[in-house]
């Protein structure tokens, strides 16, 4: 019971019980007035013996109806954290299964595979229920003397050089009053020079994802190379201590105004309270006469701040980590199958741009501007559809494509695309045979900007997005437009259009000249 409480009521039975006395003694003298009447001395005792009984059970109610609600409270404590975690395993469960079933479409089967992996031992991680802490931090901030520290023995070498802890190394502890198992990681530091640093930091990174509870060690104020990582971790939700180890370098006051700057950089993503100062491996001091005196790891405050943490907050540590981790493997696995479908959908719109460029060559409208109609095919519409799970008919497709067709004409991307390629076939193509080529190379690029319009109409669930299909069909031009993709486009238009329709044409003319010969 709070000690609040415990001195409301005795309080409140001092003043009981002085109100009962100052009762007794009034209604005593009020009987001895009224003696000279026995029958109203005797109502008198009866509602002095009333008055008192019914102060005592209203004392005794109010304190069986303060236990009663502690016990509700301690109830509802009880069963809130417990279903808390257990919501979050289930949704856990949920992300997982979904990701198994996202998983079986993927062609690749290396990531397919990869990706189960994962998600297996994501869920014998959630089966296990062990709580994942990992030190993280540059290699010479001392992150493995603190966790020769933490686990109290020798774990790992200490005043190692930069780099030799090559792969994160996990030892295993026991938290009196907590029935999970708690695995601390020592992770290679980051920052390291090199190909082989950079590989470990990334091994770092990976692992730091991971955590339950991340350990973030430095031994001065945070540098920009360190506070980007930190910020990073937290922003995806890794519950992270602030570390300042090798304190005994510094004076008090020196360690209290480093404490104070890092509180200060960290502050809206870490308390005040998870930045902790400690001496890991202290350096050792000569006395006076002579003697080598080894000071006493000092990492007392980290522990007692880590207990009460994983105390409070294990439970759904764990479920939170878990849930985040089935998350991330999710968006992984719709990131995979997004390119997929994008590099499935790109070669339906390779194909129909130089179908529609190889008809509208052989059989030039009679005006140019007809093409914004003809620069996009119902069926292509059809097709990218269907890789993205959506089944029109192709009376939707006709429909969403006039609708794209009217879309470039009255942005004049028709009239700007004619422009664009006929300066380029001009530098590439004989002068003879441009008039011919610009109508269907116009037709083949028209239908590339619609398909790829349509692509992101289809990657958004059948949504244009706030711009609407304007803002979609300009981006797609304007990414179309640049000097290099134009370069390529006639190198391919010229091999697929104009070397066909040049050899038609010298063809037709030989015709010509034999019959003028016979």
């Amino acid at each position: 019971m709070p000690l609040s409480r415990i001195v409301t009521l005795i309080v409140g039975l001092i003043l009981i019980l002085g109100l009962s006395l100052w009762l007794i003694d009034s209604l005593s003298r009020l009987y001895w007035q009224l003696s000279y009447s026995p029958l109203l001395g005797n109502l008198l005792l009866l509602l002095l013996v009333v008055l008192i009984g019914a102060l005592i059970a209203a004392f005794v109610y109010y304190v069986l109806k303060i236990q009663k609600s502690e016990k509700r409270s301690q109830r509802k404590r009880r069963v809130t954290a417990a279903e808390i975690p257990a919501v979050k395993s289930e949704a856990a469960s949920s992300t997982l299964q979904a990701v198994r079933q996202q998983v079986s479409i993927i062609q690749d089967e290396v990531q397919r595979q990869a990706l189960l992996s994962r998600s297996r031992e994501i869920e014998a991680n959630l089966a296990r229920g062990e709580i994942q802490v990992v030190v993280f931090g540059t290699g010479s901030a001392g992150k493995t003397s603190l966790v020769n520290g933490v686990m109290g023995r020798m774990v790992g070498r200490v005043d190692a050089p930069m780099g030799t802890t090559q792969v994160g190394e996990t030892y295993c502890l026991r938290l009196k009053g907590l029935e999970r198992k708690i695995l601390i990681t020592d992770t290679p530091g980051i920052l390291e020079a090199g190909v082989a640093g950079t590989e470990r930091e990334q091994l770092a990174r990976e692992l730091a994802t991971e955590a339950d509870l991340l350990l973030f060690v430095v031994d001065n104020d945070l540098r920009r190379s360190e506070y980007e990582p930190l910020r990073t971790l937290a922003e995806i939700g890794k519950r992270s201590l602030l570390i300042l180890n090798k304190i005994d370098m510094y004076t008090e006051e020196d360690k209290e105004a480093i404490l104070a700057r890092l509180r200060q950089r960290v502050r809206g993503f870490i308390a005040a309270s998870d930045v902790v100062a400690i001496a890991a491996n202290p350096e050792a001091a000569q006395l006076e006469n002579g003697e080598i005196y080894q000071p006493e790891p000092d990492i007392l405050p980290l522990l007692r701040r880590m207990a009460a943490i994983l105390r409070a907050e294990g439970e759904d540590l764990v479920a939170d980590n878990i849930l985040l981790q089935s998350m991330r493997l999710g968006e992984e696995a719709r990131k995979l199958i997004d390119a997929q479908r994008r590099r499935q959908a790109d070669k339906i719109v390779d194909r129909f741009q130089w179908i529609g460029a190889g008809v509208v060559s052989v059989t030039p409208l009679p005006m140019v501007d007809l093409l914004a109609t003809a620069a996009v095919n119902a069926q292509m519409v059809v097709e990218i559809g269907k890789i993205y799970g959506c089944d029109l008919n192709l009376e939707r497709g006709r429909e969403l494509a006039l609708s794209l067709a009217k879309t470039l004409a009255s942005l004049g991307i028709v009239k700007g695309a004619i422009q664009l390629l006929s300066t380029a076939l001009q530098l590439n193509v004989a002068t003879f045979i441009v008039g011919r080529a610009i109508q269907g190379v116009t037709a083949a690029y028209l239908t590339r900007i619609a398909g790829k319009s349509f692509i992101e109409y289809f990657r958004h669930d059948q949504d244009w997005g706030d711009g609407g299909m304007t803002e979609v069909v300009q981006r797609q031009f304007q990414i179309n437009r640049r000097d290099e993709f134009v370069k390529a486009f006639i190198q391919q238009a010229i091999a697929r259009v104009v070397k066909p329709l040049q050899d038609k044409v010298e063809a037709l003319e030989e015709n010509e000249e034999l019959k003028t010969e016979d």
